[in-house]
């Protein structure tokens, strides 16, 4: 007789959970597992019943392509909450996956990543999804300071540190001392606004219609701020807007990056104000320190090169870029005490 395998995990309750509720992305931390779930911010849903038909990745397959009943609808915009109904059915079965796992299922304690220019209304509705999905108590931290712990920056310390995150909705970029922000700018600009530039540029230039989950996928193989490295080119398959007919068309890596321009000056000129208002001794600490980059957005190939032609400052990317605002908001989980007073609710 065999006896069932059982990961040790499953015994102790997920009762504190790190949740990073992105635009494009959901990530989830359990405390003493790590992160446990990394899904696309999508929901399918039956237009008639309100019935879910799926969430995350199996949803996101399935933009631009439902039928007339079937809708697939991102609920977060900009960072924030954008239809609430179905924000709170996504993290509901998000947190009840996880807690479900486990042998003594708890109401957690659950820390919520929020962008730093978020308002008391958006704050609000972020609490009440959460509390609705089944949290026991609801935190929030700011994304930036969440980030910077998550690189590993020495956030407590007098020393000023700056970190930009580049997410699909939001940039955030902040200068953090003394376990406080001292200084932040937000602006609404992200790997969403890229998708749409693309999207544009395509129809404007080739008369081709096409989604954007293609763009998406045009702006990772081909994408970049700044011309590094080789030149890359690609066929993009859409819609012929003259003659409606399906057609495929080569595009090289300068139009994409002309494509975009617009977007990725927004975030280089919302770096220039943060730098503008910085006080002068933290402004002193970044020129030696640099400035750490995280999010997904800070993949796009020669961002880090135009940032640091523009700023004459040193840009690091994090390895794991994508990862870095939940690993944060996990250390949090982990050092309550150390990092108390980052936590709001």
């Amino acid at each position: 007789m065999r006896w069932p395998s059982f990961k040790l995990g499953s015994f102790l309750p997920a009762n504190e959970i790190a949740v990073d509720l992105g635009t494009a992305n959901t990530l989830i931390y359990v405390r003493g597992e790590g992160i446990v779930l990394n899904e696309p911010s999508v929901v399918a849903i039956e237009k008639s019943t309100g019935k879910i038909k799926g969430i995350g990745l199996e949803a996101k397959r399935m933009l631009g392509r439902t039928p007339d009943g079937v809708s697939a609808v991102r609920p977060m915009k900009d960072g924030v909450i954008a239809d609430f109904d179905v924000t709170e059915k996504m993290l509901r079965y998000f947190l009840s996956s996880i807690i479900n796992k486990h042998y003594f299922p708890v109401k957690p304690k659950v820390i919520v990543c929020v962008p730093s220019g978020i308002t008391e209304v958006e704050k609000r509705a972020v609490r009440d999804s959460a509390q609705s999905a089944g949290a026991k108590e609801v935190y929030m931290v700011a994304e930036p300071m969440a980030a910077a712990i998550g690189v590993g920056l020495p956030i407590e310390t007098p020393t000023g540190n700056m970190v930009i995150d580049i997410g699909g909705g939001t940039t955030e970029i902040a200068v953090i001392a003394l376990s406080g922000i001292v200084c932040d700018t937000s602006i609404r600009t992200g790997g969403d606004e890229m998708d749409t530039a693309i999207v544009q540029f395509m129809r404007k230039n080739y008369n081709l219609l096409i989604g954007e989950p293609t763009a998406e996928r045009i702006k990772i193989e081909i994408g970049s701020a700044a011309p590094v490295g080789d030149e890359r080119e690609m066929e993009v398959k859409g819609r012929d807007l003259v003659s409606g007919i399906p057609k495929t068309v080569r595009v090289h890596s300068s139009e994409i990056r002309e494509a975009i321009q617009e977007p990725v000056q927004q975030i280089v000129d919302a770096v220039r104000r943060a730098l503008e208002i910085t006080p002068p001794e933290l402004a002193s600490d970044i020129v030696d320190r640099g400035i750490v980059m995280t999010g997904g957005g800070s993949l796009i190939r020669g961002l880090d090169v135009l940032l640091s032609h523009e700023t004459s400052l040193p840009i690091h990317v994090d390895e794991d870029p994508l990862t870095c605002v939940v690993r944060g908001t996990g250390r949090i989980l982990d050092d309550p005490v150390k990092y108390r007073s980052v936590l709001s609710t």
